[in-house]
């Protein structure tokens, strides 16, 4: 058996002494004392180099560790979480290259410096698992809103009003509200639409002001009857399924653990201000896992579908049944009524038939918003 750890120095004194005597080869010492050939000559060598120090226990570890992250690098990795608290070693790795830093530890090295450092929540990294993604091939087919939950400020609430951009998580808005009503939605929709250009769809859930998604389809509010008007399709999520907005929500978590969690707000102003900066980061800096740690505004183009300033009147096509809306949403097909909306009050809409017999399908510009059945 190998060394005694209770006596280590005793023990290779005495082999060191019988060695000397030259009674017993220095094979058949290390065989009875359990230890291999290479050990027992290498104790020699130091013993003659260094005397009696040469028998206390040393460490295994090399001299020198050439490939050592310097301490200058760690203090770089140290600085740069402090920055960006939230963020882990792939991050922080993938952010040092973008800055143009010579020599960048491996990500897992990164992630054990900050272990190394006390900067790592063991229970939060258990929590992370891969998940499994869909998006859309390009941007600005599809864009997410939703309101984050409101919080209290020093005076009054905050309201988050969050956009993303479905394809590659541009956060296009992060608007501190006062309210989640039509007016102030439309508003900031409107300021992002002369930006940024139009989507094709824009995905809300089922609260307002977007309206729902039903068994009977889609029920609609002056709100998603507007952004029909200026030419995007409004799809709702599934009822109780917040996973269909899951690039939204994830990025309401993102908000929350890297900015609103640690700070607090006078009011609307400074709230923005810090909207504002933040979402500066999050898309120019923040390395992204999703997109191959890229950050999302190397990969979002703004859209080539300009805001028009005044909707255009739906033009339907010939052969089409138009009728106007009444003030109670009403539309009449063959002497009867049909309920409609109210939100499409005062507005024209074409009832075309299907394929099945005694199904009509309503039209509001290009987009089927209702079904009216005359076989009751």
């Amino acid at each position: 058996m190998p060394w005694r750890s209770v006596s280590v120095t005793d023990q290779r004194r005495e082999f060191v002494r019988l060695a000397g005597s030259g009674q017993v080869s220095v094979a058949e010492l290390c065989r009875r004392f359990g230890i291999s050939r290479d050990a027992g000559h290498r104790l020699l060598r130091r013993c003659r180099q260094d005397g009696n120090a040469g028998l206390q226990p040393r460490s295994s570890r090399p001299r020198t560790s050439p490939r050592q992250t310097s301490p200058a690098m760690e203090q770089r990795v140290l600085a740069l979480r402090d920055t960006y608290p939230a963020w882990g070693g792939r991050k922080i790795a993938r952010r040092l290259r973008d800055l143009g830093v010579i020599d960048v530890p491996a990500p897992s090295t990164v992630t054990e410096i900050l272990r190394r450092h006390g900067r790592l929540d063991p229970t939060a990294c258990q929590q992370h698992r891969p998940l499994q993604r869909f998006e859309r091939a390009f941007p600005n087919e599809l864009w997410q809103i939703d309101f984050k939950g409101h919080f209290a400020l020093g005076r009054g609430r905050c309201h988050p009003l969050t956009v993303l951009d479905d394809h590659c998580r541009y956060a296009l808005g992060l608007r501190a509200c006062a309210d989640e009503t039509d007016g102030t939605v439309r508003h900031q929709l409107v300021r992002l639409f002369r930006r940024y250009g139009l989507p094709d769809m824009l995905l809300a859930d089922n609260g307002s002001p977007w309206g729902t998604a039903g068994q009977g389809g889609a029920r609609y509010t002056r709100l998603g009857v507007w952004l029909l008007q200026v030419g995007i399709e409004l799809r709702h999520g599934r009822p109780r399924h917040p996973q269909t907005q899951g690039k939204d929500e994830r990025f309401h978590r993102t908000l929350n653990c890297e900015l609103l969690q640690h700070n607090r707000f006078a009011d609307l102003a400074a709230c923005q201000t810090a909207f504002d900066r933040w979402r500066r980061i999050y898309n120019e800096e923040r390395p992204h896992e999703a997109l191959g740690l890229d950050v999302p505004a190397v990969h979002y183009r703004p859209s080539p579908r300009c805001y028009p300033e005044t909707p255009p009147a739906p033009v339907y096509e010939e052969g089409d049944v138009v009728r106007r809306v009444s003030r109670d949403g009403y539309v009449t097909l063959k002497g009867r009524t049909h309920k409609l909306s109210q939100a499409f009050a005062g507005h024209d809409v074409a009832l075309r038939p299907s394929t099945a017999d005694g199904m009509w399908i309503v039209f509001f510009s290009r987009f089927p918003v209702a079904q009216i059945d005359l076989r009751g």
